[in-house]
């Protein structure tokens, strides 16, 4: 086959399971706990590595930031081959029991981004595979996490969320993240709804599994907030939930 336009490879890498972070920054670091890690490609944000678990291929590639270039990579990566798909980020907490240091395994998205609605309309709902969000929860039993599971909101403007009072539209910022926050909201984050929804479509499964950095609702109420931008925790999560999905598979 041709090479796909954005990802700049073909289906010769033979990978049905991919591990997506945003961060190309952060590939390597991700295939290194793989068997047999090794670099494959890198064009525009998508940065690719493989290695093996379970004698299975495995990918490793960097989405970018925010939902198009992720609605590209995985429209591109099911092309070639790649039918399941997990997603480890980063994430802002907005439920006061979610903090620094703590993983969010995201059972669905709030659709406050444009990506999605250029494929289904906004009522239907940016929901996580059931298979993949399991194994996440027995991966992070299984490692000792500390772990949530529900909804996360997914957003395009980071400094929308930061800076509402500078923002034309920030009464419009102000009073949907009251919402969510009073709704039960976990997290919030920017690729999860692009993910889950294109994923549906195609046909495939998606996960998510997100680090929580800091907790800016506990910040501002006086609590503890810790601040902390290890990723290992999502990391080691994600590859023991492939390796679940694996055994399964075999079974």
């Amino acid at each position: 086959m041709e090479k796909l336009y954005h990802i700049d490879f073909d289906d010769s890498h033979g990978a049905q399971y991919a591990i997506l972070p945003g961060d190309p920054g952060r590939v390597e670091k991700i295939a290194s706990c793989l068997d047999n890690p090794r670099f494959f490609h890198q064009n525009r944000e998508y940065t690719a590595w493989l290695g093996e678990l379970s004698g299975r291929t495995v990918m490793v590639i960097s989405t970018g930031m925010g939902g198009p270039s992720t609605a590209i990579a995985v429209e591109e990566l099911y092309v070639t081959g790649v039918r399941n798909f997990i997603r480890v980020g980063t994430c802002g907490g907005i439920a006061l029991p979610v903090i620094g240091g703590d993983i969010v395994i995201a059972t669905g998205a709030i659709r406050m981004e444009g990506t999605t609605r250029e494929y289904v309309p906004v009522e239907f709902p940016a929901v996580a595979n059931l298979d993949v969000t399991n194994a996440l929860v027995e991966a992070a039993k299984n490692l000792g996490q500390k772990w949530h599971a529900g909804i996360v909101q997914c957003k395009d403007s980071f400094y929308g969320q930061h800076s509402p009072d500078r923002m034309p539209a920030g009464y419009k910022l102000r009073s949907k993240w009251d919402a969510w926050k009073k709704a039960g909201c976990l997290a919030s984050e920017m690729e999860s709804a692009a993910l889950f929804i294109v994923s549906q479509i195609l046909g495939a499964r998606a996960g998510c599994v997100l680090n929580v950095v800091w907790n800016q609702e506990r910040e501002k109420i006086g609590l503890s907030n810790s601040r902390n931008h290890e990723t290992e925790q999502g990391i080691k999560t994600a590859v023991e939930a492939i390796r679940i999905l694996l055994e399964r598979e075999k079974q």
